[in-house]
C-alpha cells in the first residue's frame, strides 16, 4: 500500500469517527449547544480541554519553533503551561460558580452593563478568529502534505469537516468529538518520538533522550546538536537570550492570554458543579504534559536529523564554511521527504552559486556571509518552514509507513479540535450575547439555536480566508491571540471576581483600553488586520518600541488594562450592593447548582 493510501485510510477513518460522535451526540437545546447540558465528568471534559487547548500551534508548530529558535523560545512552554495553572486556581472554579453560559454573559452581568458585554464580544471574537487562523493554517500544512493538495485546498478541507460537525454537534458534539481527537494527537505525538528517541539515543523515552548521550558520536545529545549548528554560523542550541525583557514579557502574554481565553474558560460551564471544574483543570493539566514534556526532545532530534540530512558527513569537527559547505548534500541526492515536501512549497531550495549542493548556513552571520559572497552568492540557500518539522520528522528518521499515517491524522486533529472550540466561543457570543441579550430578548429558542449555527458558518468563512494569508507561523499567530485575549479580557475577569469596588465604567475603559492598544501596536508591525503591506513599521527589533515584539505587547496592554479600568472606577460611582455581594459570594464557591437558563 502507497504512503498516500495510508495517509488517507488514518486521515479518512479519523473523519469518519468524529463525524460519527457529531450525529450521535447532535445538540438538541441551546444548554446542550453552549455547556453540552452540563453534566459531563470531570475527566472526559479534562481529556476534551486538553485537546481544546493543544491546537495545530502545540502539536504542529511549537516544537518548529523550539527547533529552529533553541532555549530562546522555550517561552511557549512555560507561557502556555503556566497560564493554564492561573486558569484553573483563579478563575475556572469562580467562573463556574457564576453559572452562566459564555465570558461575556459573566461580564455583562458581574458589570450591569449591556456596553461592557458587547465590548466582551469584541474582544472575544477579535482573539478567537486571530487564534482561529492559526489553526487553519496548521491544518493546511497537514494536509498539504498528506493528502497531497495545496496548502489553500487544505484548509477548506478543514473548513468543510470543522463546519460539519461542530455547527450541528455544538457544544456536546464538540466535547466527545475531542475526547477522540485527544487520542489521536497524543498517540500520533508520541509514537514517532519514541522511535526517534531510540534511533539517536537508545532511550525509549524521548524526555530522558534528550539529556542522554548521542549513540552514534557518543557525547551528550544537545552538545551534539550545538556542535552542528555552530559549524554553520548559528549560536547555541541551548544559548541564553539577550533581550530579557521582551522575553519576559512574552512569557508572561502567553500566560495571562491561556488564561483569558473564551473557548477554553467555557469548557468549565460543562462540569455540574465547582469542585468539579477544579478536577477537570487537574486531569487537563495531566493530559496536556504528556505532549509537553515531549514537545523539546521531539524539536531537538528534529533539528539534528534534518542538519545531518543536509550535511551528511558533518561529525561536529568542522571549523569554517568553506569545509561545511564542500560536504554538503548534492541537490539531486537529496531524500524523498525532501522531495515530497518541496511539492508543497513549505521547504525550498535556490542554488545561489550554481554547484548543485544544499548549502544552509546562518545569513546574519557576518562571516558566514563574507565567504559565502567569495563564493559567489548570498544568503541562504535552504529555506524551511517552521511549520513542517513535526510533521516530517518521521520521514525524515525513515520510521514506517504507518507511523507517518498516523501523525497526520494526529496533527489535523489538533488543528480542528480547537478551531471547534474557538467558533463554538465565537458562536455563542453572537448568538447568547448580541442577540438573545442585547439586540432580541425575544428570541425564541429555535431562533436562538439557528442563530448560533449561522455565525459559526460565518466565523469558518472568515477564519478560513484569513488562513489563506497568514501573519505568522501558526504558533505566531496563535501567540497574537493570546497576546489580544491577555490584554483585553484576563483583567476584567480577574477584577470582576477578585475586586468588589470595581464598576461598570473602569470594566469598559479598561476592555477598550488594552485592546485598542495591543491592536495598534500588533497592526503597526503586521499590518492592519493582518492585511500584508499595510504595516507601518518592518518587524524587526531595531523598529520595537523599548525592543518589545508585537508578540509580547499582551502583557503591556493588560497592565494599560489593569491601570484604566481602577483610575476609572476610583473616580465613579461604586458598584451596586447587590453586585458587590455577589462578587462576594462567588469568591466562596459551596456549591454552583446549575447553569442560568436564558
Amino acid at each position: 500500500m502507497s504512503q498516500f493510501a495510508i495517509n488517507l485510510l488514518f486521515v479518512g477513518a479519523s473523519f469518519v469517527l468524529y463525524i460519527g460522535i457529531a450525529i450521535w451526540s447532535r445538540a438538541g437545546s441551546t444548554k446542550e449547544f453552549y455547556v453540552a447540558g452540563g453534566g459531563v465528568h470531570p475527566v472526559t471534559n479534562g481529556m476534551a480541554t486538553a485537546a481544546d487547548w493543544m491546537s495545530a500551534a502545540s502539536f504542529i508548530s511549537m516544537a518548529g519553533l523550539i527547533s529552529s529558535g533553541g532555549y530562546a523560545n522555550s517561552t511557549f512552554l512555560m507561557g502556555w503551561t503556566g497560564g493554564f495553572v492561573i486558569l484553573a486556581m483563579l478563575l475556572a472554579p469562580y467562573l463556574r460558580k457564576f453559572g452562566k453560559f459564555t465570558v461575556p454573559d459573566f461580564i455583562g452581568d458581574r458589570f450591569y452593563s449591556r456596553t461592557a458585554r458587547v465590548i466582551a464580544v469584541v474582544c472575544l471574537i477579535v482573539a478567537s478568529v486571530t487564534y482561529v487562523i492559526g489553526q487553519m493554517t496548521g491544518a493546511g500544512v497537514a494536509f498539504s502534505r498528506f493528502l497531497e493538495v495545496s496548502s489553500t485546498a487544505g484548509i477548506w478541507i478543514a473548513a468543510a469537516i470543522v463546519f460539519l460537525y461542530a455547527v450541528f454537534g455544538g457544544m456536546k458534539g464538540i466535547t466527545y468529538t475531542q475526547v477522540a481527537q485527544y487520542i489521536v494527537l497524543i498517540v500520533a505525538y508520541t509514537i514517532p518520538a519514541v522511535f526517534i528517541a531510540m534511533q539517536l539515543t537508545g532511550n525509549p523515552i524521548p524526555m530522558f533522550g534528550l539529556f542522554s548521550t548521542h549513540s552514534e558520536s557518543g557525547v551528550p545529545l544537545l552538545e551534539k546538536l550545538d556542535d552542528v549548528v555552530n559549524a554553520l554560523g548559528f549560536q547555541d542550541y541551548t544559548a541564553d537570550v539577550d533581550n530579557k525583557l521582551n522575553m519576559v514579557l512574552f512569557t508572561l502574554s502567553l500566560m495571562i492570554g491561556t488564561a483569558g481565553l473564551p473557548h477554553v474558560i467555557i469548557r468549565f460551564f460543562t462540569v455540574p458543579k465547582v469542585a468539579d471544574a477544579r478536577w477537570s483543570a487537574g486531569w487537563a493539566l495531566v493530559f496536556i504534559a504528556l505532549l509537553y514534556l515531549t514537545a523539546p526532545a521531539v524539536a531537538s532530534m528534529a533539528r539534528l536529523n534534518l542538519m545531518t540530512t543536509v550535511y551528511p558527513e558533518m561529525a561536529g569537527q568542522v571549523e569554517n564554511y568553506d569545509a561545511a559547505a564542500d560536504n554538503a548534500l548534492q541537490y539531486e541526492d537529496r531524500p524523498g521527504w525532501f522531495r515530497t515536501w518541496e511539492e508543497t512549497g513549505l521547504i525550498n531550495f535556490e542554488d545561489k552559486n550554481d554547484d548543485g549542493r544544499i548549502q544552509a548556513y546562518n545569513d546574519s552571520n557576518e562571516g558566514f556571509a563574507d565567504t559565502a559572497q567569495q563564493r559567489g552568492w548570498e544568503g541562504n540557500e535552504l529555506t524551511v518552514n517552521n511549520d513542517i518539522l513535526v510533521l516530517a520528522n518521521p520521514e525524515i528518521a525513515n520510521l514506517p509507513p504507518w507511523v507517518i499515517g498516523l501523525i497526520a491524522a494526529g496533527g489535523i486533529a489538533a488543528a480542528l479540535s480547537t478551531a471547534a472550540g474557538l467558533l463554538l466561543a465565537i458562536s455563542s457570543a453572537i448568538s447568547h450575547d448580541l442577540i438573545k441579550n442585547t439586540i432580541n430578548p425575544r428570541i425564541t429558542e429555535k431562533g436562538e439555536m439557528l442563530a448560533a449555527r449561522i455565525s459559526m458558518a460565518g466565523a469558518i468563512l472568515v477564519a478560513t480566508y484569513l488562513g489563506l494569508n497568514p501573519p505568522g507561523f501558526a504558533a505566531q499567530t496563535v501567540a497574537l491571540a493570546f497576546g489580544i485575549a491577555g490584554a483585553s479580557l484576563f483583567p476584567v475577569l480577574m477584577m470582576g471576581i477578585f475586586s468588589t469596588r470595581m464598576n461598570s465604567a473602569g470594566a469598559v475603559c479598561g476592555m477598550l483600553a488594552g485592546l485598542l492598544s495591543t491592536l495598534l501596536y500588533i497592526f503597526t508591525y503586521l499590518g492592519w488586520l493582518f492585511i500584508p503591506g499595510t504595516n507601518m513599521l518592518a518587524n524587526t527589533p531595531e523598529n520595537w518600541m523599548l525592543g518589545i515584539s508585537p508578540l509580547s505587547f499582551g502583557a503591556v496592554g493588560a497592565i494599560i488594562n489593569f491601570a484604566v479600568a481602577f483610575a476609572v472606577s476610583r473616580v465613579t460611582k461604586a458598584p451596586p450592593q447587590e453586585i458587590q455581594d455577589l462578587v462576594q459570594s462567588v469568591r466562596y464557591p459551596k456549591g454552583a447548582g446549575v447553569a442560568h437558563n436564558h
